[in-house]
C-alpha cells in the first residue's frame, strides 16, 4: 500500500478517535453534572462541621463561665516575704489578709559522719532505720560504702535517704537523712545501723539532760485574768496562801499562782514534768453556807442538818456531806455531788528536793538531778480526772495569751501519783505556767518541776548534724502553733501555708479575686460568639461586605470564606439560630431581688459598647458584641459576685446552676452541636445524598464505559471497511494504469 499498513481501531487515519471523544463528552454531561452536586454537597459538609466547631468552641467558653472552674472563683494570693511563706488558695477560700509570723520551719534529720575513706566496706548485719511510724529494715551482706548506699536508697523509698559527700582526696562523709519532716519523725538507728552510725563518728553517746527548777515564794506572782475564775460569794484567788514545804508547792483551795519558765529550757524537744498531789480540807462553799444558816437562825426556825465533818468518799476524792435544811417541819436535803472517778487510796508526794532561796529579778537557780531511770509503763488516768486537773493548769505565751495544758499530758506513776508533763514543742513561746485551783475543798501539793532538755532521749546524738527533726512553728493573728510539715492547710479554711524559711518581720498573705482572668474568660467568649456569629452570617447571606467587615481574616482565610458565603442562603434554620443567639445575649436575668447588673450591657458588653454619637454601623447591625474595657473593668472591679450570677445561677435553690446568660446559651448550642442535634443531622443528611450521587456516578461511569467501548468497535469497523475498500480501489487502478502501458 502506498500509504503504508493501516490497522482499524489502533492507527487512527480516519480520525475516528477524536470523534468518540467527542461523542462521550456529550455522553459524560449528566455524569459531570452528579460530580458537580457530590461536590456540593461535601462542601455543605464542610461549612457545617466549620459552624459546628465555632459553636463548641464558644459553648465551651459559656461553659467556663458558669462552671465549678469559672474564672470568678479563682484567687490569687500573695505574701509579703515569699522567701519565707507562701500561699495557695482553694477556690472555695474567702477573700481578705491575715498576718503571719514563722518562727521556725518544720526540718528533717540530716546527719553526717566522719571522714571516712572512700573505700572503706560496710560490715554485715541487719541494719535497721526507723523514722516516724516507718521503719526500713534489710540484711546487709557486707560490701562497699558505694554499694551500701545504693542499696539503702533503693530500699529506703520516700523514708530515708543516703549519699556520700566528696571532703578531700580519698576521703568522703556519708549523709544519711530522713525524708519526713516534723519532731516525730526522728532518725533512729537500730540493730547494725546503730553500731556502724557510732563506728563511722556519725552519733556519739549522750543521756538525757535533766534539771530541777528551784523556786521561792518570793518568786511566784500573783494570778492574773481571774474574771471567769472568780465566783461571787466565794473568796477570790490570790498567791497569799501559797507556802513552801519540803520542796513542794502547797496550793490551797481559792488560790493559785504563776511562775517562770527559765530561758534555758528547751522549747523545741524539752519538756516539763512535776508531781501533784489533790488532799481534802474543809470546804470553804460549806462553811459559808453554814455561816450564812447560823446568821439567820435568829429571823427564822432554821435548823442545818448537815454535819460539816461528814464527807462523802467518791473516786478519790472526798467530798464533803451535800447537807440540808429544815423548816417548819419540812426538811429539804442537798442532791450528792456526781463523779465517775475511780476510787483512790491517797495521793501521797513522794519527791524529795531542797530549794534553795532565790533573790527577786534573779531566774529560778537550775541543779543538775541525778540521772532518771526508765519507768515501766503504768495504768493511765481515767479522762474525766485528767479533764478536771487539766482544768488547773495553763501556759501563757509570750504575747499573753492562755492556753490550757492538754488532758493527755497528766498521767499516774507507778506509786499513784498524778504526774504532769508539758511537751515544750506544743507552746514553743511558753514564758509562765499557771496554777488556778478553783476548788473549795481541795488542796494541791505541787512538786518543783523538772526540765528535760529533750522529751525523747535515744541515748545518743548526732555528731554532725546538718538539720535535726523540728516541727514548723508558726504564730498566726498572734496565735502560735506547731505542725509537723511544711505544707500547712488546717489553720486558714481551704487555704495551703507552704513554709520555706523564718520571717524576719511579720509577714502579710492576701487571698484577692483573680480579675485579670475573669476579664479574659469574658473577653474570650465575645470572641468566640462574634466569631460564630460571623460564620453564621457568611453561610447565610451573600453579601461580599460581610468578608471585608471581618478585618481579623488572613488572605487565604477571607478566600475561603468568599467560597463559603452565600452558601445557605435562604435557609431558615440558620437564621433562626442566630436570631436566638442574639435574644439570649439581650435578654434580662436577675439572679437575686436585689440584683443591679441584670444585662450584659451594664458590664460594658453590647452591640454598641463604645457608645456616642455615632449610631449604629452595619456590622453593628448584624449583631456583633463590642466592649468597652474601662465599663468592663470598673465592673469587675466593684461587681464581680453579681457578674458570675450574670452569666450562671440556681434560680430554685437546689444549689444546680439552671439560668443565666451562659447557661442559657449552653443549652441552645448543645441541640447544634451534640450528637443526633441540627447540625448532625444535616451533615448525616448531606452523607446520604453523597452516598446516593456516587451510587449514580458508579452507574452512569458503567455506562459509559460500555457506551464509549462500542462507539470504538463500531469505528473500528468502519475503518476497516474503508481500508478494504481503498485497498480495492487501489489495485483497480494499478491495473488500470498497467493496461495503459500496454
Amino acid at each position: 500500500m502506498a500509504d503504508g499498513l493501516n490497522i482499524p481501531g489502533v492507527s487512527d487515519r480516519y480520525k475516528t478517535n477524536d470523534l468518540v471523544k467527542s461523542l462521550m463528552e456529550v455522553e459524560r454531561i449528566p455524569l459531570k453534572r452528579e460530580e458537580e452536586k457530590v461536590e456540593t454537597f461535601k462542601n455543605q459538609q464542610d461549612a457545617w462541621r466549620g459552624i459546628n466547631q465555632k459553636m463548641a468552641t464558644l459553648r465551651d467558653s459559656c461553659k467556663s463561665l458558669y462552671s465549678f472552674e469559672n474564672p470568678f472563683n479563682n484567687k490569687l494570693t500573695s505574701s509579703s516575704d515569699e522567701a519565707a511563706v507562701t500561699v495557695e488558695a482553694g477556690r472555695e477560700a474567702e477573700y481578705g489578709s491575715f498576718k503571719l509570723d514563722v518562727i521556725q520551719p518544720a526540718a528533717t534529720d540530716r546527719f553526717l559522719s566522719d571522714e571516712i575513706n572512700a573505700d572503706q566496706t560496710v560490715p554485715q548485719g541487719k541494719y535497721t532505720y526507723k523514722v516516724g511510724d516507718k521503719t526500713i529494715d534489710f540484711n546487709w551482706r557486707g560490701g562497699k560504702l558505694t554499694d551500701f548506699v545504693t542499696g539503702l536508697n533503693r530500699r529506703g523509698g520516700e523514708t530515708v535517704k543516703a549519699g556520700l559527700i566528696g571532703v578531700s582526696a580519698g576521703k568522703k562523709a556519708l549523709m544519711i537523712e530522713s525524708l519526713k519532716t516534723g519532731a516525730k519523725n526522728r532518725l533512729i538507728f537500730e540493730n547494725q545501723a546503730f553500731d556502724f552510725a557510732k563506728s563511722c563518728g556519725m552519733i556519739s553517746d549522750s543521756s538525757t539532760d535533766v534539771k530541777e527548777v528551784r523556786y521561792t515564794k518570793d518568786r511566784l506572782y500573783n494570778p492574773e485574768n481571774l474574771e471567769e475564775f472568780n465566783t461571787d460569794g466565794l473568796p477570790s484567788i490570790t498567791k497569799d496562801g501559797i507556802g513552801i514545804k519540803n520542796g513542794k508547792i502547797i496550793v490551797p483551795p481559792r488560790s493559785g499562782f504563776e511562775m517562770d519558765i527559765p530561758e534555758s529550757a528547751n522549747r523545741q524537744k524539752g519538756k516539763m514534768e512535776f508531781f501533784i498531789t489533790e488532799t481534802a480540807v474543809d470546804d470553804l462553799a460549806e462553811k459559808l453556807a453554814q455561816d450564812m444558816v447560823s446568821n439567820s437562825a435568829g429571823s427564822a426556825d432554821v435548823e442545818g442538818i448537815s454535819d460539816a465533818d461528814d464527807t462523802v468518799q467518791s473516786g478519790f476524792i472526798e467530798f464533803p456531806s451535800p447537807g440540808g435544811i429544815s423548816f417548819e417541819g419540812i426538811s429539804i436535803l442537798n442532791n450528792a455531788s456526781e463523779t465517775s472517778l475511780p476510787p483512790q487510796d491517797s495521793f501521797e508526794e513522794d519527791i524529795t528536793a531542797k530549794t534553795k532561796s532565790a533573790q527577786p529579778g534573779e531566774e529560778p537557780e537550775v541543779a543538775e538531778a541525778a540521772d532518771v531511770p526508765e519507768e515501766p509503763e503504768t495504768p493511765d488516768l481515767p479522762q474525766p480526772l485528767k479533764n478536771a486537773v487539766s482544768s488547773l493548769f495553763y501556759i501563757r505565751d509570750v504575747d499573753g495569751n492562755e492556753t490550757q495544758v492538754p488532758a493527755e499530758s497528766f498521767s499516774v506513776d507507778t506509786e499513784g501519783n498524778i504526774r504532769a508533763s508539758i511537751l515544750f514543742s506544743d507552746f514553743p513561746d511558753a514564758q509562765r505556767i499557771l496554777v488556778r485551783n478553783t476548788n473549795t475543798g481541795t488542796q494541791i501539793e505541787m512538786s518543783m518541776p523538772s526540765i528535760y532538755s529533750d522529751a525523747q532521749d535515744l541515748g545518743y546524738k548526732p555528731k554532725h548534724a546538718v538539720s535535726e527533726a523540728q516541727d514548723a512553728v508558726i504564730k498566726y493573728e498572734g496565735i502560735t502553733m506547731n505542725r509537723a510539715s511544711n505544707d500547712i492547710d488546717d489553720v486558714v479554711s481551704h487555704v495551703t501555708l507552704h513554709v520555706h524559711d523564718k520571717t524576719d518581720r511579720t509577714a502579710t498573705l492576701k487571698v484577692e479575686p483573680d480579675k485579670e482572668s475573669a476579664k479574659d474568660a469574658i473577653i474570650t467568649f465575645v470572641g468566640k460568639y462574634n466569631q460564630t456569629l460571623a460564620e453564621i452570617n457568611i453561610l447565610s447571606q451573600n453579601k461580599p461586605e460581610i468578608i471585608s467587615e471581618l478585618d481579623y481574616l488572613t488572605s487565604d482565610e477571607e478566600e475561603k470564606a468568599r467560597e463559603r458565603l452565600g452558601m445557605f442562603q435562604g435557609d431558615n434554620t440558620l437564621t433562626s439560630g442566630r436570631s436566638s443567639l442574639q435574644q439570649t445575649i439581650s435578654t434580662m436575668y436577675r439572679a437575686k431581688p436585689d440584683a443591679t447588673i441584670t444585662l450584659l450591657a451594664q458590664i460594658g458588653v453590647s452591640t454598641n459598647a463604645g457608645g456616642g454619637g455615632r449610631g449604629y454601623s452595619p456590622s453593628q447591625m448584624r449583631g456583633y458584641l463590642e466592649v468597652d474595657e474601662k465599663k468592663l473593668d470598673k465592673a469587675i472591679e466593684n461587681d464581680l459576685e453579681q457578674i458570675k450570677n450574670l452569666f450562671g445561677y440556681d434560680s430554685d435553690g437546689d444549689l444546680i446552676i439552671d439560668n443565666g446568660i451562659a447557661f442559657r446559651l449552653d443549652k441552645q448550642l448543645t441541640g447544634w452541636v451534640q450528637t443526633g442535634g441540627v447540625i448532625s443531622s444535616r451533615t448525616n443528611s448531606l452523607e446520604g445524598q453523597i452516598k446516593a450521587s456516587n451510587q449514580k456516578i458508579a452507574r452512569l461511569q458503567t455506562q459509559l464505559d460500555r457506551k464509549e467501548a462500542e462507539l470504538k468497535q463500531k469505528y473500528a469497523a468502519m475503518e476497516g471497511t474503508l481500508g478494504n475498500l481503498e485497498s480495492q480501489q487501489n489495485s483497480l487502478q494499478n491495473f488500470a494504469n498497467q493496461g495503459q502501458k500496454r
